[in-house]
């Protein structure tokens, strides 16, 4: 018999496969971008630039990936990399009229998604959903690392 934590394994390869999330270079369905950029952009949409360092930090990328990423989103005109004036070592992230408009679009698309697949359970689906990976990701923080 299958134990929790084998089923629970199988369960999220099924998500991770049958999303799409593997795909390196179109893993947000109809966006022509990767995941960690979709979540770059997400954490860059604010009104103030942060750093590169910061960006891994939140992304828990390398600095050499976070440097990568950001030239390349740079290159499709998503973000603006600035020098920051009271560090010039620092690169201060922004995005463009262009990458904020794209987070706008990817999330409208997301949460179009999600509200289909939400529809599609029953009441006492969504809310076992809602507790077991609310509980979830509180222990993935706590054991973050190990």
């Amino acid at each position: 018999m299958e134990s929790t934590a084998e089923r629970l394994h199988g369960l999220f390869m099924d998500v991770m496969l049958v999303s799409g999330l593997l795909q390196p270079d179109s893993a947000v369905p109809g966006h022509p971008i990767s995941m960690s950029q979709a979540f770059a952009l997400h954490e860059l949409d604010t009104d103030t630039p942060i750093s590169q360092r910061e960006l891994g930090e939140r992304l828990r990328l390398e600095k050499s990936s976070v440097s990568r990423m950001a030239a390349e989103m740079e290159s499709k005109g998503l973000l603006v990399r600035e020098r920051d004036p009271a560090n010039r070592r620092l690169y201060r992230l922004r995005l463009t009229d262009r990458g904020r408009a794209l987070h706008t679009g990817m999330a409208a698309t997301m949460h179009e998604q999600y509200q289909r697949w939400v529809e599609a359970m029953s009441r006492d689906e969504r809310e076992a959903l809602l507790t077991g990976l609310t509980a979830f990701v509180r222990v993935l923080r706590q054991h973050h690392g190990e």
